[in-house]
């Protein structure tokens, strides 16, 4: 199993993208099968498609974070975000990132966050495509290093928090 994490862009139409990746017979297919199986209220996770009909490969589950809130929110998460996802995890494969086996027998969960307020559809696109494909090399590399780690835990902030100490 590789995991990875990425966050891409600023206000409320940035990508923060959490991502299993895995064999289907190990503990990421069973998660992506269970995840499918069970929506919850305001949380309806689906397939990833790059058109209507043409699936993600490797398969690819959209979990959506933030739980669907009006028109504007939906048609944000199931159209720019997914296109995003969809197109950063395709190149993924198409460039190598992903090994050839995980055309067919691998699979990707992608957690995703769409703010409430997101209002430019093109940026969410690019922010996801950006943030999805960030997330899937960083699991696949492993990512990040213990030396970044290291250094990031010397002055840790993150966009909503920065401790004055």
């Amino acid at each position: 199993m590789f995991i990875g994490e990425s966050f891409i862009g600023s206000g409320p139409n940035a990508a923060h993208i959490n991502v299993m990746v895995g064999p289907k017979t190990g503990p990421v297919g069973n998660a992506w099968a269970g995840a499918l199986s069970s929506p919850t209220k305001g949380h309806l996770p689906y397939m990833v498609v790059l058109q209507p009909g043409v699936p993600v490969k490797p398969m690819t589950a959209f979990i959506n974070k933030a739980d669907l809130r009006g028109d504007q929110h939906e048609t944000m998460t199931w159209g720019p975000a997914q296109a995003g996802v969809a197109k950063g995890v395709q190149e993924c494969l198409l460039e190598g990132v992903l090994p050839a086996e995980a055309e067919n027998d691998w699979c990707v969960i992608a957690a995703v966050w769409v703010n409430w307020s997101a209002n430019d559809a093109d940026e969410v696109f690019a922010n996801n495509y950006a943030a999805a494909k960030g997330a899937v090399t960083a699991a696949l590399k492993q990512e990040p290093s213990l030396a970044t780690v290291t250094a990031a835990a010397a002055a840790v902030s993150n966009p909503f928090y920065t401790p004055k100490n």
